[in-house]
């Protein structure tokens, strides 16, 4: 069974929220890894921030079944994105019987976009 999620947010919106809370923003959404791969730059974090909810939909759980550390975006030793979960997310991952999770992004000047597809045996 293939379960799919997709998010688009504009990277003007997380800039202001990134000049308005700074590091309270980041520390609340991102992982330190995360922090210290985008150092700041509007458009990787915002393309994390999509792949965190982009996840959250694949795994059906929305904002508020999963914590937005919980899902992790880090890069493989060829560079691409993957997706790590933890706590919560891990856990509905292991009830959902997931067995890879894929992620895409992309940027634009204006907007960052993630896709991401998750394989698993069924739910349960």
């Amino acid at each position: 069974m293939l379960t799919t999620g997709i998010d688009i947010i504009e990277i003007s919106r997380v800039r202001r929220v990134l000049e308005q809370y700074g590091q309270r923003f980041l520390d609340r959404i991102f992982t330190p890894a995360e922090i210290a791969y985008c150092r700041e730059r509007a458009p990787n974090l915002a393309a994390r921030f999509a792949a965190k909810e982009a996840t959250m939909k694949a795994l059906g759980t929305g904002v508020r079944g999963v914590g937005w550390k919980d899902i992790e975006v880090v890069r493989q030793e060829s560079g691409a994105p993957s997706i790590e979960l933890h706590g919560r997310a891990k856990q509905r991952a292991q009830r959902l019987g997931v067995q890879e999770v894929a992620v895409s992004l992309s940027h634009s000047r204006d907007y960052a976009v993630a896709s991401v597809v998750v394989r698993c045996l069924g739910q349960q």
